[in-house]
């Protein structure tokens, strides 16, 4: 399930001003309901659950996870009710400064290199309460990083000042990494990409993590003829307009 929180159109931002990411779906109501909805049921699972440190991730690459996180972070910090830290822990590709356009660096792995200080790798973001820890330069192994002590000190800090912290993490199962956060984080959410990652596979995912704590999977596309459905039944109500 894909969208993007209708804030963005209420700064006055001109499409092209727009960063890449936050383009997807930016006019279709349905979509952007689905985000809505996503960040309501997140919100009642940390809070029954009491979870502050949630990852995000995905049985193999191209589900949606980043677009997922960003669409995620934006609805709750939007809400007015949390203050959001949305990390790129996806060393080896750092999608998510690309998408937003802007800059990588200094960020997650520059911290974890001890090159460069925690407060000078969060970046503020348009959307009130919304902050950003770019991945920082890419690196070709960073599983051994993800699991030093200084992972340990890095949460501890950011725990104390964020209301909910969201990371973007890599596939579990083409790579290690996102295996070697589960000790850090207090839940993972899977995203599905339906008629795309085969039952099988989510599975194997799944059962990697053995002990850790799943708290959910998203479900990442609609078929055609459903979206026609709403489309027909709800699409005055999602416009704001009268029947």
């Amino acid at each position: 399930m894909e969208g993007i929180s209708p804030r963005i159109d209420n700064t006055g931002m001109q499409h092209q001003d727009v960063p890449p990411i936050l383009r997807v779906g930016r006019s279709d109501p349905y979509y952007l309901e689905q985000f809505k909805a996503l960040r309501a049921k997140f919100e009642n699972i940390v809070d029954e659950k009491k979870t502050k440190v949630v990852a995000i991730t995905s049985a193999i690459a191209n589900e949606g996870k980043t677009l997922s996180c960003v669409n995620l972070a934006i609805n709750l910090a939007s809400a007015g009710r949390r203050k959001v830290l949305l990390i790129d822990a996806d060393l080896r590709k750092s999608d998510l400064a690309r998408g937003l356009g802007i800059s990588p660096t200094p960020g997650f792995s520059e911290f974890l290199g001890g090159t460069a200080a925690l407060e000078d790798t969060i970046f503020n973001t348009l959307f009130p309460g919304l902050s950003i820890i770019p991945g920082g330069k890419t690196i070709a192994d960073p599983s051994v990083l993800l699991a030093a002590g200084k992972i340990r000190y890095f949460f501890d800090k950011v725990r104390e000042q964020y209301d909910v912290i969201i990371l973007d993490t890599p596939p579990i199962l083409p790579v290690a990494d996102t295996l070697s956060l589960k000790d850090q984080v207090d839940g993972f959410i899977f995203l599905f990409r339906t008629g795309f990652t085969p039952h099988s596979m989510l599975k194997q995912a799944l059962e990697e993590l053995r002990e850790a704590n799943v708290l959910g999977v998203v479900l990442n596309g609609i078929e055609p003829h459903r979206h026609r459905y709403y489309e027909r039944y709800y699409g005055n109500y999602y416009r704001g307009t009268k029947k």
